[in-house]
């Protein structure tokens, strides 16, 4: 079926909430591959098929995404709703295009008693070997983006050594703030002329209250966490603090939950990993993780409650900080000084990954020749054959169990 070639204008007419459901629950169902790929589905859908905007207003949104912390393709997937049928529609594009891969994750949770013998065992190690490829092909990807340059590569390599020993969210936080000066000092010089303007009708007003919601909540949850502790408040402190502190794209925020679930015995590594590993196989944001998580966790309701209240806690922080910036983000994103913050922040989050990619994901899977080997087949799928990572995760899960049943 012929699609409409982009460069036609774009259609004006507001849409129904409806239409935008249902246009993302076949994204939600369909949309394998990351987030770089997701933003490539829905400029397909949105610019190419539906013009539902231009080419410029879409490479605005992804823009703005790469800018704030949180899940770019679900932020971008939010702006659009937005654009074309308000909040109701942000809202709508939000759940169609989560929901499928939540419930797969749940499910996956919920079913882990059914992984105890040698089949299972077999598979849930094949999907923490596939984690190491997958991370190692996120670090390699994101340093030629994120970091191709000395200076950049400088900030990331600082990065991960402060985060390798300094571990937890307190040296995560301290990369990305020690990045973000780094990169105010040494890359102002390298920050490209901005051009074109991004009209979403959101009121200041709207966006200073969005503002100051995610900073109560950031300084505010982990009050409330402390005075009740393990339960439902400290399990969405550490999801929302999670999802507010990732830049760079979905899969940094692998890092930042192993620092906030695995550190606090919320949930083993084992089970981080073979969760992390099976996300890579569903639709969908890779953010739907946390469902999982909540749904495993020691702290809080655990179980479908739980995996709702991590799923809403961790993408919550990225929809407010878009909404809040939305009014007076093409007067900020002019600003050199503001470029050069970000490119440092970005580059930090590399060395992070990086820092990730070591431990837990390294020395958690691989324990011996033969899960290296395994290890290294898959990176090669993913990097040099360019294989679906769905099926990186089936070749990961039937070497894994080849590999238990062999030993």
């Amino acid at each position: 079926m012929a699609t409409t070639p982009p460069d036609r204008p774009p259609t004006r007419k507001r849409g129904g909430v409806g239409e935008v459901f249902l246009a993302f629950l076949k994204l939600g169902v369909t949309a394998f591959g990351g987030p770089v790929a997701h933003l490539g589905y829905f400029r397909d859908e949105f610019v190419t098929r539906r013009r539902w905007l231009d080419d410029r207003a879409y490479g605005d949104l992804v823009a703005l995404s790469q800018f704030l912390p949180g899940p770019a393709s679900s932020q971008v997937g939010f702006a659009v709703g937005l654009l074309r049928a308000g909040p109701l529609g942000a809202l709508a594009a939000f759940i169609a295009f989560t929901l499928p891969s939540v419930l797969l994750m749940i499910a996956f949770a919920l079913g882990a008693n059914l992984f105890e013998g040698p089949i299972g065992a077999g598979m849930l190690t094949g999907l923490k070997i596939v984690a190491v490829a997958i991370v190692a092909q996120a670090v390699w990807g994101m340093a030629r983006t994120l970091a191709p340059d000395r200076r950049r590569a400088a900030i990331a390599v600082g990065a991960a050594v402060v985060v390798l020993f300094l571990a937890g969210p307190v040296g995560q936080m301290a990369a990305i703030v020690l990045g973000a000066i780094a990169g105010l000092l040494w890359c102002r010089s390298d920050a490209p002329p901005v051009t074109g303007q991004l009209s979403i009708r959101v009121s200041p007003l709207v966006g200073a209250i969005s503002l100051a919601t995610f900073a109560a909540l950031l300084i505010g949850l982990p009050i409330l966490a402390a005075v009740f502790p393990g339960g439902t408040v400290a399990l969405f402190d550490a999801f929302y603090r999670s999802g507010a502190l990732v830049f760079g794209g979905g899969h940094v925020v692998l890092p930042l939950l192993q620092a906030e679930v695995v550190t606090s015995g919320w949930i083993t590594p084992e089970q981080f990993l073979a969760g992390y590993g099976a996300a890579q196989a569903m639709p969908g944001p890779l953010f739907t993780f946390a469902a999982y998580l909540g749904a495993l966790s020691s702290a809080g309701p655990a179980g479908i409650s739980g995996g709702f209240v991590a799923l809403i806690a961790v993408f919550l922080p990225g929809f407010l900080l878009l909404i809040g910036v939305l009014p007076f983000w093409n007067v900020f994103r002019a600003r050199p000084r503001a470029q050069a913050l970000m490119r440092g922040a970005n580059a930090a989050v590399v060395g992070i990954l990086a820092a990730a990619l070591y431990n837990p994901v390294f020395i958690t899977a691989v324990t011996d020749a033969a899960s290296f080997a395994l290890a290294l087949v898959c990176f090669v799928l993913l990097v040099a054959w360019r294989t679906p990572p769905w099926a990186v995760v089936i070749v990961g899960a039937v070497g894994g169990i080849a590999l238990t049943l062999a030993s």
